[in-house]
Order: structure tokens, then sequence, then C-alpha cells
């Protein structure tokens, strides 16, 4: 079966000369393969077209794709009208259970979250959906109950959206307004308590940070009466503590519910899922979902990039994990060196930082729970505020991504890179920065239109493009992403080892962190009240050393050595905590 896909927004056919149709060899032999509507748009059948891709390489606006599919992939689930989207399969949701989803953006978790809900109908890809068609379908399977009960009204939906700072723009007035208008189950007191609201409860929505923007979106989805949850991204802004701490409660809420996850942090999908399901195919083009498989071997299997049981390959190559050895500080060049300062907000949060050094090359990772002072650490660093005692001293050049990225400019996405770096548009900024970012695609996009995860790479490339000696990112795994923020390793990684140059990261993804840094800076304190810089430390004491402060411990999958959280008080846990060991055992 051939796909083809043609992204209505970027086909601009009054400003191209058709080449999708002037060079296509069977409109050129005279069939109808490639032809024109009342819009000015091309439509493309799929039963004439060879698949020679003349078309995918000539369009100027790279608004067409052609996908050769598996012979397995007959029918689709749903597609949004010809040379539209097409998705293949279905999550199935159950009652008592926490599924999850596992698979890129743009790949149809939305759509399929829509079909669900009852919101879209599938259609099967044949025009227009109806249920009897869709009952008929799915006679003697799961889902035909669950759909049956979709039909009757029975089934009541609660949803938590992606993109959380979107929030303001939707409701204005304070945040225990939100809260009691979404309180159905008379359960706000205990989300307020056990989410630690209490303190901005009174405060406006337009007030509030990321963080705190997310755990107000999850008590209000958790909080309505509902019989099917679906959470989409529960980890983006929360600190590891608040992520496990978000994952007990989402498990708790599907004892006598159907729930569904989409999450890109494996650490928190591994602990919180009870089966998965694993999305691939092309982010715009298809997305397949499998059939579910249990959390460890599906997590495993997205990480090798091969199905065994679809007998498909996602992904060229694996994303693997590495145990750090021991390196010899006589390898590396200090780069420079911090000094000891403190910085206080009148009556409220004090930080304090000792002083330390920074190496040529090397990628220094930062963690420790939010409100702990992580940020203005690095804003000090990087000049954007001055210190109450001290100076940092540092006399090098730094170029700083912030945490909350905000498109405050009109510009496209080409012009905006190309008036910070001199060298945009050379072979080595589209080899290392442009084509693994995958950036192309969006060139002639304006910030202003692009999405949270588009503008995440926008912002991670245009702070590598700057000329400086260290370069400081905090948050940069946000709203990307697992083949994102595998790809952004690897750029951040080569970056500064090819560069001789010191990057310094802030995350709470604890396999970005596994995968970028050499050491660790490890900040410790009360969150909101105080909060001190340690370090930096060899990646083994600086990740015991958090994780203690935690009470969290993990250990490394023994398939991929990935890191994965072990559960509370289980004989892992205890064991580890009794050596001291919280995130590397002895045997490895």
């Amino acid at each position: 079966m051939r796909l083809a896909i043609i992204n209505k927004d970027r086909c601009q056919p009054r400003r191209c000369s058709k080449e999708c149709e002037k060079y296509c060899p069977r409109v050129r032999t005279g069939d109808e393969t490639i032809v024109f509507e009342a819009d000015g748009k091309p439509v493309i059948s799929e039963e004439l077209c060879v698949g020679c891709g003349i078309c995918v390489n000539k369009c100027p606006f790279d608004a067409i794709m052609i996908i050769g599919l598996p012979e397995a992939l007959k029918e689709p689930t749903h597609r949004y009208g010809t040379n539209g989207f097409a998705l293949f399969g279905l999550p199935v949701p159950r009652i008592g259970k926490v599924t999850g989803i596992l698979g890129p953006n743009g790949i149809g978790k939305s759509t399929s979250v829509q079909i669900l809900s009852g919101a879209l109908v599938p259609n099967f890809g044949q025009g227009k959906g109806d249920w009897d068609t869709v009952l008929e379908h799915y006679s003697g399977t799961a889902l035909h109950d669950y759909f049956k009960a979709v039909v009757d009204g029975k089934v009541k939906v609660s949803q938590k959206p992606q993109y959380v700072d979107l929030i303001p723009k939707a409701f204005k007035g304070k945040t225990s307004e939100l809260l009691e208008k979404t309180d159905e189950r008379g359960v706000m007191d205990e989300l307020v308590e056990y989410l630690d609201l209490r303190g901005i409860v009174n405060r406006k929505i337009s007030e509030l940070s990321g963080g705190e923007l997310q755990r107000v979106a999850i008590a209000a989805c958790a909080a309505k009466d509902a019989q099917f949850y679906f959470f989409d991204e529960i980890s983006p802004y929360l600190d590891i503590y608040q992520r496990i701490n978000v994952a007990r409660l989402v498990q708790e809420l599907s004892k006598d519910r159907a729930v569904l996850v989409v999450e890109h942090d494996l650490a928190v999908l591994d602990m919180l899922t009870d089966v998965i399901h694993i999305a691939y195919g092309e982010p715009a083009g298809f997305g397949v979902m499998t059939l579910p498989k249990s959390v460890r071997v599906g997590i495993n299997q997205y990480l090798k990039g091969y199905l065994p049981e679809e007998n498909i390959r996602i992904r060229p190559e694996a994303i693997k994990f590495e145990v750090h050895p021991p390196r010899d500080d006589a390898q590396f060049k200090s780069a420079a060196s911090f000094n000891s300062f403190s910085m206080k907000y009148g009556d409220g949060f004090s930080l304090k930082a000792t002083g330390g050094n920074l190496r040529v090359g090397e990628v220094l990772g930062i963690v420790g729970p939010n409100g702990i002072g992580k940020s203005t650490f690095v804003k000090v660093l990087a000049g954007e505020i001055k210190p109450d005692e001290g100076d940092p001293g540092i006399e090098v050049k730094i170029s700083y991504k912030p945490q909350y990225i905000k498109a405050d400019t009109t510009v496209s996405v080409q012009d905006f890179l190309r008036g910070i770096s001199k060298r945009f548009g050379s072979s080595y900024y589209e080899v290392e920065i442009s084509n693994p970012l995958q950036l192309e695609r969006i060139y002639d996009s304006l910030l202003t239109d692009l999405s949270g995860g588009e503008l995440q790479r926008v912002a991670i490339a245009a702070c590598l493009s700057q000329e400086a000696d260290l370069y400081i990112l905090d948050e940069p795994s946000a709203h990307l992403d697992v083949e994102q923020r595998s790809m952004v390793t690897r750029v951040i990684n080569r970056f500064a080892e090819n560069n001789q140059k010191t990057v310094m990261v802030v995350d709470h993804d604890i396999y970005m962190i596994d995968l970028l840094s050499q050491r660790l800076l490890v900040f410790e304190g009360k969150p909101s009240v105080y909060g001190e810089a340690h370090g930096p430390f060899s990646m083994e004491s600086g990740m015991n050393r958090f994780l203690k402060n935690l009470g969290i411990t993990f250990r490394r999958d023994e398939e991929t050595k990935r890191p994965r959280v072990n559960n509370l008080d289980s004989r892992l846990d205890r064991e580890q905590k009794e050596s001291g060991n919280y995130y590397y055992s002895a045997k490895d």
C-alpha cells in the first residue's frame, strides 16, 4: 500500500510552477495522477502513483510525502481526507489499568484520544464515519464494548492538555476558581495537599510558573468525575520528585477507571504504566499503534528501534546507554572557574553557591528539585541578574537558553537564525545543528506559529549558534519526544567535544542527564525557602547524592542499561539504600 500525503498548509500553488505535476512521469504519459482542485491545490491519486518520489524532491515547499507502507497495513482506522494523515490501530483503554503510548510527536496520539472520547468518529479511510460501521468493525473485541458505551453516552472523558502554558490564555482568574469549577468528585482539598498547591490557590493563573501550571492542570483533570482519563505529558516543568508523586496519583486514579497517558520521560512511563502501545510511522504522514506490550519489553524494543512481533524497524540506530567509567582529571583542561556567591529575594528564598571549576569539552549536568535555585544560579552565571554577595567572576562569553521560551517576534525561523549566527547556512551548521534538529522543514515558518517542541529546537539551535565559551541550556527536553531528546543529546555532546566548548544543562529527565553529562552539579535545600549548590561531582557521586536527598533509587536495565525507578520499599530499593548505591549498583 502506498500513501501520498500533502501538507495543505505548506502547499503554495500560487507561488510555484506546479512542479509536482510538471515533472510527474505518469502525468507526462497522459494519466491524471495529479490534478488540481478548485482551491488550486493538487490531489495525488495513490492508485496511479508509482512512488518515484520526483514530486517529493521537486516541491519547493516540501509539502509532499510518498510513503510505502508494510503489506499488513491495509485499511486505516481513520484518515483526514484525500492525501491526509492516516492512523492505523488504536490503543485499548482498560478499567483498572494505566495504558501508556510511547512514540514521537505528530504520530496520531491526539487523534486516538479524539476517537476514544467520541469526539471523532473513525471513517476507516472512507469519507465520513458512522458509529454503526465502527461497532460492526470492532465486533467481538474489547473496543466494541468500549465504543458501545461511548455511543450510549456512558463514557465521560477528562483530558489534561499537552501545552499547559496556554491555560492562562483560556482562563482568567484565580487558581482556586479554576479548581473549584472542575471539582466534580469533591476531592480538591486532597489534591491540593497531595500536589502541594496550597500556597498558590489564591494567586491568579497568569502568575503561575510552568511547574505550577502543570500541577494545577493535573489536579483539574483528576478532579473530574469521568470514566476515561487522558493525560498528555505529565512531566514537563516538574522535577523528578514531583513526577514520581504525580505518577502515584495517576495510578491511584486508575483503580476503578481507565487511564491513558502519553509521556516522553521513559523513567516515569516505566513506573507509571501497566501496559504500553508503541506508536510509529512518519510524523504528519501516518501513524501505527501496536498491540499492547508489557512495559519493560515495549520500552526496550522502542530504544532498540526494532519491533520483533511486527517485524519492523522504526529507527536505523538504537538509543544506547553507557555506564560512565571514571575519567582521569588529567585528561581535562580547565575552561573557567566560578567563585562563591549568594542571592536573596526579600524575606523569601535565598541561594548560596560554592565555587567550582568548568572543563573544556565537557557537559556539566545540573540537578535538583524545583524551586531550589537552579535557574537563578545559571542566570547569575549568564549575567542576567546580579548576586547580593560575592561575584561569580566568570570572565568568558556565555550563551544562554532560558527555561521558558516565548516567541516575541514575527520573523521566520530562517531569518531569526541567520541574524544570530555567521555560520548559518554553512556545511558545518547544516550537518551539526540544522539537520539533526530537523529545522529545514520549519525554516519558512514564523516563530509565533511554532509548536512548543518546534520552538524548543529553534531555541537550542539559537543558543548553540552564538559565539561563546560557555553554553547554558535550561530544560532543553521540555515538549520534546523521546526521539528528539536523543537527537538533542547527540547534538549537544558533539558540539561540546568537537568545538572544545563547555556546556551546562539543567534538566529533570534522568535519561537525558545520564546520556549527556560527564559531571554533575547538585542543588540541595528546601524548595522555595533556600537552596545550596554543591559540586561539581563525578556522575556516580552526584547522582547518589541527589537521589539520596529524594529517597529514590534507580537501577539499570540488564538489557539496555537504561535507568529504571525501583518501587518504593522493594527488595532492590532497600538493598541499594543500605549499600548507599542509589543510582549505580555494585554490579554496574
